[in-house]
Parts: structure tokens; sequence; C-alpha cells
């Protein structure tokens, strides 16, 4: 692992935005001198010249410029990590995949400032199987489909209805409600990664013709030109209610759990809130 110092970045992104070495140590309030061992020293780390200097100015090499690229976002993480720590305040930031928790979404965040305002809330939409937890992006997930990864760990803080999507003039449309046998025939389109609709829901014999797809925009569409049908929690009918296409509950299939997902061995301080909020506009919908 190559030794990266902070100070190296700084010094780095110094001489870019001021120009020259000169003006790099007197906005670092240190030497020319220091500042040239600095340069040298990241260079020497990375294996790579990061800048060209003449005698009239100082310009980054291509690899330079992704090296600054990077060093200003790095160092605004630390910045932030700072400021935050200083300021008792904490980030909070849960991922979903395609409709955080629905028609609560709103709720939950207004209460969830009202009640903790030294917790500063973000939704973070990632179409992944865990929401963006796996990579970082979040702190907590919603998901709909069980995590069968032992590091993470989950608790269940509500239930929803599967509804069927269709077209709006498909012949399906003029029922209140519909059957798992009404879907059997048609061609279903699923999102395997982070979708909760599969095949099995039918018997074996009566399951559907499939196709896939990768985004809640793109299955909207492709449905509402009726070649395909959807299966899907009730929450997406109201983040994405969407002319042209109609949402019909599935009176004989089974719910779907609502998952809060978390690291096993790295809890955030605020989960237990985070469940006992969402579980009681669950409880109480």
């Amino acid at each position: 692992m190559t030794d990266v110092e902070l100070r190296q970045l700084r010094c780095l992104v110094a001489i870019v935005d001021e120009g020259s070495f000169t003006d790099a140590a007197i906005a670092l309030g240190v030497s020319q001198a220091a500042v040239s061992r600095t340069l040298a020293s990241l260079e020497r780390a990375l294996g790579a010249r990061l800048l060209r200097r003449t005698s009239r100015e100082v310009t980054p090499t291509g690899t330079g410029l992704r090296v600054v690229s990077h060093a200003r976002r790095v160092l605004g993480e630390v910045e932030d990590l700072v400021r935050e720590a200083a300021s008792g305040h904490t980030r909070l930031r849960i991922g979903y995949a395609w409709s955080a928790v629905g028609r609560h979404t709103l709720a939950f965040q207004r209460r969830w400032g009202a009640t903790h305002p030294e917790t500063d809330l973000q939704l973070v939409r990632v179409n992944s199987a865990t929401a963006g937890l796996a990579d970082g992006a979040c702190d907590l997930s919603v998901v709909r489909i069980p995590l069968n990864d032992t590091r993470f760990d989950s608790a269940i803080v509500g239930l929803e209805r599967r509804l069927c999507v269709m077209a709006s003039d498909d012949p399906l449309a003029r029922r209140r409600s519909v059957r798992l046998a009404d879907i059997s025939g048609r061609t279903l389109l699923i999102d395997r990664r982070t979708g909760t609709t599969t095949t099995e829901l039918w018997p074996p014999g009566a399951r559907p013709a499939t196709e896939d797809t990768r985004d809640v925009d793109d299955w909207l569409n492709v449905i509402s030109t009726g070649r395909c049908v959807g299966m899907t929690a009730e929450s997406t009918a109201n983040q994405y209610p969407r002319p042209g296409v109609v949402y019909r509950p599935v009176r004989d299939a089974e719910p779907i759990a609502v998952r809060i997902a978390w690291w096993r061995d790295d809890p955030h301080s605020a989960t237990q809130a985070v469940i006992e909020l969402l579980t009681s506009l669950y409880r109480t919908s």
C-alpha cells in the first residue's frame, strides 16, 4: 500500500491553484524548498510525474490532472469530517434502490428532522442489491429482499402489498385487483438485482415469461407500451405515478417485507431510532 499523506495532497492542490511553487509556499505558510520536497515525495510515492515546471509556469501532466481531481475530493471529505465532528452533528445516509419507503418517505423525513435535528438525514438512490450499503454509499439501506450476507444485519419495519403494473389500456386495467394466474400468460419485466419479483411466485408450468430491466424509469417506459407487465411493492406506486400505467393489487400474492439493513460489526448510532420511527409509520398506516 502506497503511503500518501494529506499534506502532500494539500501541497499539490496549492501549487495548481496558486500557479507557482513560490505562491503555494506563501499560501501554505512554508518555505519554497519544503513545497518542492513535498511534491517530490508525492511523485515518488505514486511513481508518476504530476507537474511540468518551466521558467514561466507550472502545469499538471495528464496524470497530475487526475490526481488533483481525486485530491480535491479527499480533502473535501476530510474537511466535512472535521466540521461534522466539531459541530456535534452527524450524518445519516439511507440508501434505497427504487422507492425509499413509499408514501411514508416525506413523513419520515419531516419527523426525523423534528425529533433528531442533530443528525442530518440524506436519502441516496443506489440501484444495487444492498442499495449502496456494500460499497459504502450509505450507512443504512432500505431493502425488500433478504440480504444473504453475514456481513449485514437487518430488521423488518413494515409490510407492503404486491401490485401488478400494466399499461393503462391493458384489459386487466379495468379490474380493481388481479390474481397471479392472470399474469402467468404474460411477459413479466423484472430487475434481477434489486427487484422483489421472481417466477417462483407461480407454480411450475404456470410461470410467466420474463425480460430484464435495470432501472425503474426504463421499467415503466416498457410497461407503458403494453409489451410487458410488472409486479412491485406498493411503495413504487407512491413514488412513481406515471401517465400511461396503472397499478392494481395482486390479491393472492404474499406481501413484501420492508427491511432496514446495516453493517453487523459497525452499526450507525441512529439505527435503532430509524427502525422505531419507520415501524411506527408502517404500523399506523
